[in-house]
């Protein structure tokens, strides 16, 4: 089971995101759960980087992801928070088509 906890500040924005674990929805190579969860989070990560120029705090491990978002102004016209609460429609799209395999969850601050 894939774990997304969206971690979210008083305002409601996201501040920190997190992914822990292994669909095993099919062999390695094959799961496109874990696949679309991947291409999801990490293109979200390298979205906000590429485009906006704000690095995350991200750590990396098999099966893990946690990017923080950089607490101050720094996302005055909001386009971070856009990326980020797109990210939570995608993968709550994976979710409602396979939910046996990913679960999301919403923390507040």
């Amino acid at each position: 089971m894939i774990n997304v906890t969206i971690r979210r500040g008083q305002d409601g924005k996201i501040e920190r995101f997190r992914v822990e674990g292994h669909a095993y929805y099919d062999d390695p190579g094959k799961d496109i759960v874990c696949a679309g969860v991947s291409a999801v989070t990490v293109g979200t990560v390298n979205a906000i980087e590429a485009l906006l120029g704000l690095e995350l705090k991200t750590r990396v491990e098999n099966g893990f992801l946690q990017a923080d978002i950089p607490s101050g102004n720094l996302d005055p016209d909001g386009k971070v928070q856009l990326l980020l609460e797109s990210m939570v429609v995608m993968l709550q799209s994976i979710e409602q088509s396979y939910g046996a395999y990913i679960a999301i969850s919403n923390t507040h601050q």
